[in-house]
């Protein structure tokens, strides 16, 4: 165990402290920090481990760096066209939402993923903790399909009742994972229903790795289309692809009632037989 190990509530670990308050990943914060670039309390910290305390000091390059509240939070709206990648880089060089992303989101992270062959509303955040909250939440998800072939009552029961499978059909080709749970859709309406082709919009509240491609993988149908075009109540609308806006007033007002709800659920949330507060969970 760490000499700097705790169970006292409120730390957090280093790397995520600065990942939450600069602009920074994690995995470029453990670079600093191994640098010698971080101080605490005005000593060099080179010990990943280091729980950040309340009353800690922090710097960076020698300057302070003063810990962001919750409502100090930017969340950008982002109208993802086909053909980008949600990652920083690709290994193949394939475009990224980073190259057509204004270069001040550069360090915003993003709320969940929408796939290579996928468009529509991706929410990106300056704060790791925030989408880690939005992304692990049960929020409402909105899609427009355009399915290979029809819409079976099979499929309709499954979309009702959800059901768990074993099968890899719709995933990616290099994806590991065989057996997937589907919980009942929130909500669905079939557009069209012919033999060809069909469209349907979805409402769901997950957000697992081609959850809709694999859900109807599973009955040999091939998703044609697969358009995003709400989260959480936070619509497109008529956004352009490839454009962004910020959020209105009202849809940040929702977001930080829906946090401050999320941390209060967490804060009583249970383990081992004693309470643990949500960033602790979070941790």
């Amino acid at each position: 165990m760490s000499k700097y190990s705790s169970n006292t509530k409120n730390e957090v670990r280093l790397n995520k402290f600065l990942s939450h308050n600069t602009k920074y990943s994690r995995r470029e914060a453990d670079k600093l920090i191994e640098d010698g670039r971080v101080e605490v309390n005005g000593k060099v910290v080179t010990d990943f481990s280091y729980r950040v305390k309340p009353d800690d000091k922090v710097k960076l390059n020698g300057r302070y760096i003063k810990p962001k509240s919750m409502h100090e939070m930017t969340v950008i709206v982002y109208h993802k066209p086909k053909g980008e990648l949600v990652t920083k880089k690709d290994p193949k060089g394939r475009k990224t939402i980073y190259d057509t992303l204004p270069k001040k989101f550069a360090h915003f992270v993003p709320i969940g993923r929408l796939d290579f062959a996928s468009e529509g509303l991706l929410l990106l955040t300056d704060s790791p903790r925030v989408a880690d909250i939005l992304m692990n939440s049960n929020l409402e998800r909105v899609y427009n399909l355009k399915i290979r072939g029809s819409i079976t009552q099979a499929m309709e029961k499954a979309m009702q009742e959800g059901m768990k499978v074993r099968s890899k059909k719709g995933a990616h080709e290099k994806s590991k994972i065989e057996e997937m749970e589907f919980a009942p859709f929130f909500a669905y309406q079939i557009i069209k229903n012919e033999s060809n082709y069909s469209k349907i919009r979805v409402a769901i509240g997950e957000g697992k790795n081609r959850e809709l491609r694999r859900f109807f993988g599973y009955f040999d149908r091939e998703v044609l289309d697969l358009h995003r075009v709400s989260f959480g109540g936070i619509s497109l609308n008529n956004l352009p692809k490839g454009k962004t806006r910020f959020l209105s007033q009202k849809e940040y007002d929702d977001l930080h009632a829906f946090i401050k709800a999320q941390q209060e659920k967490e804060y009583f949330a249970k383990k081992d037989g004693k309470q643990i507060r949500g960033d602790e969970l979070n941790d």
